[in-house]
């Protein structure tokens, strides 16, 4: 069985997937915060010198044609939208590949906040599709991200 489905809710698979995000950077050499609460934001901070990186940490298994399906909403009735003044990085991590996606928070949500991303960690889109809209593979595994600020964190 996989790890991920042994949870009973939905809740308690992301607090575990932040527990994970969390051991992979410190791993990667980032210091990590955990706020208390759940309400800000954002789940995880990691320390950039004098500065915090907010990273909002989504876990997913919903696979839908080649590629797995993202969520990027909150809030009690999960259709708010993220916006890119309270987060700057997204880990997703899609957990039947085990694979991290580091995307900076301004890619995807200007100029206009994506609802949801399609990751394609195993095989590219279908031939004919237009891929731009989905092409989010050089943030895979991409934890130099981590360490960069301000400007250098939004290409």
């Amino acid at each position: 069985m996989q790890d991920w489905k042994r949870f009973k809710s939905f809740k308690q698979r992301g607090e575990w997937v932040e527990l994970l995000f969390m051991a992979a950077a410190t791993l990667h050499g980032y210091h990590v915060l955990k706020p208390w609460g759940d309400s800000l934001e954002y789940d995880i901070g990691v320390e950039q010198h004098t500065a915090l990186l907010r990273v909002q940490v989504k876990g997913f298994s919903y696979r839908r044609g080649g590629g797995y399906l993202c969520r990027l909403r909150h809030g009690g009735s999960g259709e708010q939208r993220y916006n890119a003044k309270d987060v700057d990085l997204f880990a997703l991590y899609v957990m039947p590949v085990q694979a991290w996606y580091l995307i900076p928070s301004a890619r995807v949500l200007r100029p206009t906040p994506k609802m949801y991303l399609r990751l394609y960690p195993v095989a590219p889109p279908r031939p004919g599709r237009h891929t731009s809209a989905h092409d989010y593979e050089p943030y895979r595994e991409a934890w130099h991200l981590l360490g960069m600020t301000g400007p250098d964190r939004k290409k």
